[in-house]
């Protein structure tokens, strides 16, 4: 289990991390999202042990100590994945994936190589310098070295930033599910939706340095606690809840994905039609409603100018006031 209790650091009189406190069981993936700048890969720095900072950090009942008291930074039994990689340009990428395997037994130091590149999908490449390789490339190989000796705990910065969006799906796959299998504990620092919905057990959402979430990542998507929240797995509609609900105060907002919105032939709401973007199995739609922009899929473009009529489930209204 790893404790995280009253973390708090900052560079200088800058804070970036103020008083967090979570717990991870072991063999979890937990996800932590926020918008850029709001600490996350502060929060992962700082578990590893790179940062002196106030606060506790434990893995199961022993106190990581951080560089107050580690000459050499990090912990043995952890490994962090930073965002430029550190390869050694002259080597191969098999030379890297193996770098700190031992070479005692060199057949099965090649296996455990082969293994790893398989999975990152990067054998064909195995001979090749990393000089030579693409970001995405370097990356993939980055994501190998760190597993080349299987950590209890792994941390993850946006991990597959560089990846091209037609190969990172089947690599996510494949990385979560050898992780999972594994028992490894990880961390994933992402802005990635599918990192934080698909795969996580957990998530951590966090704005300005603090914690303002924290739950299963359905619960955090169905029941978003402020529009913030939603934003962080994509497009949303803040609303004000006036528009639906006569009495409520203008403070109040309704939030809503919008796919949750729906086109009918009568709706309860009269909409004007703004524009369209296509998203390939579907259309955004952009619309107003009384002066209000409002956001809803279809599958098919609509013209510019069109009244139309739109429909929304009254218990998701009343369920989505904040």
């Amino acid at each position: 289990m790893l404790r995280v209790k009253n973390l708090t650091f900052g560079y200088g009189d800058r804070p970036v991390l103020k008083n967090l406190s979570f717990t991870i069981e072991k063999g979890e993936n937990v996800s932590i999202i926020g918008a850029s700048g709001c600490g996350k890969s502060t929060l992962l720095q700082s578990i590893y042990g790179l940062h002196h900072v106030d606060g506790k950090i434990f893995w199961g009942q022993e106190q990581l100590l951080g560089p107050n008291f580690n000459i050499v930074p990090g912990e043995s039994f952890m490994k962090y994945l930073t965002q430029d990689f550190d390869l050694m340009p002259p080597l191969s990428v098999a030379e890297n994936v193996g770098k700190y395997l031992s070479n005692a037994y060199p057949r099965k130091k090649q296996q455990r190589v082969n293994e790893l590149l398989e999975l990152v999908e990067m054998r064909e490449l195995a001979r090749v310098k990393a000089k030579f390789l693409s970001g995405g490339q370097q990356q993939r190989v980055a994501l190998a070295r760190v597993l080349a000796k299987p950590p209890e705990v792994l941390l993850l910065d946006e991990p597959f930033s560089h990846i091209d969006h037609f190969r990172k799906n089947k690599l996510r796959r494949n990385l979560f599910s050898h992780l999972k299998k594994a028992g490894v504990t990880v961390l994933v620092a992402t802005h990635d939706s599918t990192d934080a919905l698909s795969y996580a057990d957990k998530t951590i959402a966090m704005k300005a340095g603090r914690i303002i979430e924290t739950g299963a990542p359905r619960e955090l998507y169905n029941n978003p606690k402020n529009a913030y929240i939603a934003s962080l797995f994509g497009e949303v509609n803040e609303l004000p809840a006036s528009l639906f609900f006569k009495k409520q105060p203008p403070r109040k907002k309704v939030i809503l994905y919008p796919h949750e919105i729906h086109l009918t032939d009568g709706g309860s709401y009269k909409a004007v039609v703004k524009n369209s973007f296509f998203k390939g199995s579907n259309f955004l739609t952009q619309a107003e409603i009384e002066g209000e922009e409002i956001f809803f899929e279809v599958p098919a473009e609509l013209q510019k100018g069109k009244i139309i009529h739109l429909s929304i489930k009254g218990e998701l209204l009343e369920k989505r006031i904040r």
